[in-house]
């Protein structure tokens, strides 16, 4: 595995093949999908931190999707992909649709962890309200309340290295950095579903409160070559509170 800073980003690159680009969301990392590397073997894997998350540096200025969206497709570029797989989690799972609704040829397929289609208000008004708050507080009292409730209600007795993962990954980031891509998912709009043409999978947790299974649902019914995956007993971070399945339903997907 090499780590490389390409597009502004960032970048672990790992083993050959077919390449996967697998994107993290909001407060995560690169390391999001580690549990899911099992699956993803002889193929390409290509793990960027976005700009200002992660180990990648905050840029000046606003952060949106627009910019996010043609961060991932100049990285391809310069790693002189044509074609890949592209997987999202959360708020990546919006950049995704983008890319591949404006860049068709580019995805073969979209996998979609807990995917949002574009924010209610309410959402918005929460995503700005926790934007002003890590940057006069940091990171740590946020950093417990998505642990807490973006993950299945019995995670704290059952499964508590998810709940400890998602705090840490969010402990680690940068405020300013959070801070922006909390405004760059307040202000997104949706993709149009219409110019997505690869086959899509949008997997969900049914106790997911971020991105309920409607989600995944409604993309399988907007999108000709889409389908919806729902997990049981799991909340929004589905490739840590579930990665047996997700390993499985990755695999299966993307090989066809």
């Amino acid at each position: 595995m090499s780590s490389r800073i390409l597009a502004g980003m960032m970048v672990e690159i790992e083993g050959d093949g077919v390449p996967v680009m697998l994107v993290h969301g909001l407060g995560g990392t690169s390391n999001t999908w580690q549990p899911l590397m099992p699956a993803l073997a002889g193929m390409r894997v290509i793990r960027p931190d976005l700009p200002g998350a992660g180990r990648s540096v905050t840029p000046d200025g606003v952060i949106d999707v627009p910019f996010l969206a043609n961060a991932l497709i100049r990285l391809a570029s310069e790693l002189g992909i044509e074609t890949m797989h592209l997987v999202g989690h959360s708020f990546a799972t919006l950049i995704a649709q983008h890319v591949a609704a404006t860049r068709p040829a580019l995805v073969r397929t979209l996998t979609l962890f807990g995917p949002i289609i574009e924010p209610a208000d309410v959402a918005r008004e929460r995503l700005r309200g926790r934007a002003k708050a890590v940057r006069e507080n940091g990171m740590s009292e946020v950093a417990a309340q998505v642990a807490s409730a973006g993950l299945a209600g019995s995670a704290a007795q059952d499964n508590p290295i998810a709940l400890a993962f998602v705090r840490e990954s969010h402990m680690r980031q940068d405020a300013e950095g959070f801070a922006k891509s909390c405004e760059a998912l307040a202000g997104a709009s949706r993709a149009a579903a219409s110019a997505i043409k690869c086959p899509v999978l949008a997997i969900a947790g049914d106790e997911d409160a971020v991105s309920p299974p409607g989600n995944a649902y409604q993309l399988a019914d907007e999108i000709e070559a889409a389908k919806a995956q729902i997990l049981s007993g799991c909340g929004h971070w589905a490739p840590i509170e579930r990665p047996e399945d997700c390993r499985r339903l990755l695999g299966e997907f993307i090989r066809g």
